[in-house]
């Protein structure tokens, strides 16, 4: 039930691309995303962004899943443990993730504030669920060698470790963090900074998208485990909520957040134009996300009960 569930979920979340993993994921994924913001006026021409730090990552986290997934199937069976669908998505999260650091894109993002929402739904709301579905630890769990793979086997089963881990996975936990993070960078300040400085860029990015690792994480795994149907249904619907208030705040904004978009764009009156846009796509495609795939667990929980219900008198 729970591998069918989370290829479920990855389903709904490619569909909402037209409107595992867990924070060591974000760590190995995102450093260098910010190292394109220099601060300097920028070059009329878009550039992809080849920094070396960002490729270096992106390719080692791919070549680890793929000697991890290699090494599993030869010892367990071709799609044992790690299927077919769940390396589909690994490969497509992390060719989104590609796109929000790589692809011309990344520059873009520093020159118009909507390219930058976009840049951040890409991480957050595709990159993030895909990659949870991938189960990219256990592949790289394989990838080590056996005498390193049983070190980490043993440092998982660690008592204080799992209450930890369980700690800050269980739903509301990982509510508060998601909602605390991106609330606390689209603060005029902090946002301004990451527009002119690349390390502040590059700790955006890489808790941007930790936070949604963990926050993807405690839904799906809530769902998975058949009895947190409606806990992951109700954390799914108030994200859609408080980010589409966020997003409606950009939108009717009648002053600039982030002046630094003003010079950029030509004036105060572009600048607005570029943040409204900004936040509509926040409100309208990032809430459909949430709500598709609110409506997805919500869904497969009365199929679940149902099936239940139904099971007795068969």
């Amino acid at each position: 039930m729970g591998e069918h569930w989370r290829c479920a979920v990855c389903a709904d979340v490619r569909l909402g691309r037209s409107a595992g993993t867990v924070l060591a994921g974000a760590l190995a994924l995102t450093p260098g995303s910010g190292w394109s913001h220099s601060g300097t006026a920028p070059d009329p021409a878009l550039h992809w962004n080849f920094d070396p730090l960002v490729t270096m990552l992106l390719g080692l986290a791919a070549a680890l899943y793929g000697i991890g997934t290699a090494r599993l199937w030869a010892r367990a069976g071709r799609g044992r443990g790690i299927n077919a669908r769940h390396a589909a998505a690994f490969a497509t999260g992390a060719l989104v993730t590609a796109a929000a650091l790589v692809s011309p894109l990344d520059d873009f993002g520093s020159r118009s504030l909507w390219g930058h929402m976009v840049q951040h739904g890409l991480l957050m709301l595709l990159a993030a669920p895909l990659f949870v579905c991938a189960r990219p630890l256990q592949a790289w769990t394989w990838a080590l060698e056996p005498a390193w793979r049983r070190s980490a086997g043993t440092a998982a089963r660690w008592t204080g470790l799992r209450a930890a881990w369980r700690g800050i996975s269980a739903p509301i936990p990982a509510w508060l963090l998601h909602a605390a993070v991106l609330w606390t960078w689209h603060a005029p300040a902090l946002f301004q900074a990451a527009l002119t400085s690349n390390a502040v860029h590059t700790l955006q990015h890489t808790s941007f998208l930790a936070a949604a690792l963990l926050y993807w994480w405690s839904v799906i795994g809530s769902a998975a485990r058949g009895r947190g149907h409606g806990a992951a249904a109700a954390s799914l619907f108030t994200t859609m909520l408080h980010t589409g208030m966020l997003g409606a705040l950009l939108t009717f904004s009648g002053r600039v957040w982030y002046p630094a978009y003003a010079a950029g764009a030509g004036g105060v009156a572009l600048a607005l134009e570029d943040q409204r846009l900004a936040g509509l796509i926040m409100w309208i495609p990032g809430g459909f996300v949430y709500m598709l795939a609110a409506l997805a667990i919500a869904a497969h929980g009365l199929s679940q009960g149902l099936g239940g219900a139904a099971a007795p008198r068969a």
